[in-house]
């Protein structure tokens, strides 16, 4: 998810500005301002929530600390099985700008995603630009599967509880907007070599990733982009614009390779070691395009994709549920995420 429509009764006084003698540099109404002296102002948009879970799904939840020092966290989702179940490392979107694993919305996919696509979910609380810009969150990602195979090396230690209900022989990365943009660089590290991917991470093994309307952009506007949005549209394209201005490294465009993956004619997918990936793709979404672009290139690229594309709805709809439709599909996604990791 890179943006999201303001409701009043959630947001603050927006017209009361803390800030009213400083510069303001960037804006996206109801979510972020940032000003000339560095200060950066996030509205509680969507509030955040402890880790319980209702206990009919059947759930438990904790949040843990990867590092202290960066202040790297994640919430972790184990569900109620005898069986070792698949591990997922899943990243929230927000235009890499905002956003958190303490989300509601977040917090509810999630421990329903645990629950129905039955694995245990490391939902990572990584920093966010334009204090960190990238690759802040990308090495972010890497790190705590790194942390994750240590823990798993220090099988008495403190996280053996939930670690001995995993499957550790693969792990999967996932998120949703820019959580997918993670995923995909993350697994991009992973795979710079066949010799490097089996080594970095052993033992555990990079099985698959799954891309959830990935957040992608370019210079040049796609159809879908220049297409009319409708009202109250979760991504618009002036939002998007505006997230890669704080997030990729100053001085950048979006033909950078972070924001752009084909920049390069997707020459550097040739030569990377992928595992499968899985793109959900939304029919009504600016990205539509970047995303069937990317998964036709990776196809060229040999690499195994499975695209399957959602009707009706737009970006982020399995978070935000602006209608029954998108509730219908959100519960299509589930057995499909699950049928992707059990394959």
């Amino acid at each position: 998810m890179a943006s999201l429509s303001l409701n009043p009764r959630l947001g603050p006084n927006t017209g009361r500005d803390h800030h009213h003698h400083r510069a303001l540099v960037e804006e996206i109404q109801g979510l972020i301002k940032v000003y000339k002296d560095g200060n950066v102002e996030r509205f509680p948009i969507i509030k955040n929530v402890p880790c319980s879970i209702p206990s009919e799904l059947r759930v438990t939840s904790s949040d843990i600390v990867i590092d202290r020092f960066t202040n790297l966290w994640a919430r972790l989702y184990v569900p109620h099985a005898q069986m070792k179940l698949p591990l997922l490392v899943y990243f929230h979107g927000g235009g890499f700008c905002v956003g958190s694993a303490e989300w509601s919305c977040y917090h509810d996919f999630i421990s329903n995603l645990a629950s129905k696509a039955g694995c245990v979910v490391l939902s990572v609380n990584y920093r966010l630009a334009p204090e960190n810009r990238l690759p802040a969150a990308y090495e972010d990602g890497y790190n705590t599967i790194m942390w994750v195979k240590k823990q798993a090396a220090n099988s008495s230690g403190e996280h053996s509880w939930w670690l001995s209900r995993c499957n550790l022989s693969g792990f999967f990365l996932a998120g949703d907007s820019a959580g997918a943009n993670i995923a995909h660089n993350v697994a991009l590290r992973f795979g710079a070599s066949k010799a490097e991917r089996s080594n970095i991470t052993r033992p555990l093994c990079h099985r698959g990733t799954i891309l959830i309307q990935p957040f992608f952009g370019g210079e040049a506007r796609t159809a879908s982009e220049k297409a009319p949005q409708p009202q109250g549209s979760a991504l618009t394209l002036s939002a998007a614009d505006t997230y890669w201005r704080l997030s990729l490294p100053v001085g950048s465009n979006r033909e950078h390779p972070w924001c752009n993956p084909l920049a390069d004619g997707a020459a550097k997918l040739k030569s990377i070691e992928l595992p499968a990936t899985m793109v959900c793709v939304s029919d009504m979404d600016i990205l539509m395009d970047r995303n069937k672009e990317f998964c036709s290139a990776m196809v060229n690229a040999g690499k195994t994709v499975k695209m399957v594309v959602y009707k009706g709805v737009g970006h982020a709809f399995q978070i935000l549920h602006n209608s029954p439709l998108s509730r219908t599909r959100t519960q299509e996604m589930m057995p499909q995420v699950k049928a992707f990791i059990n394959n």
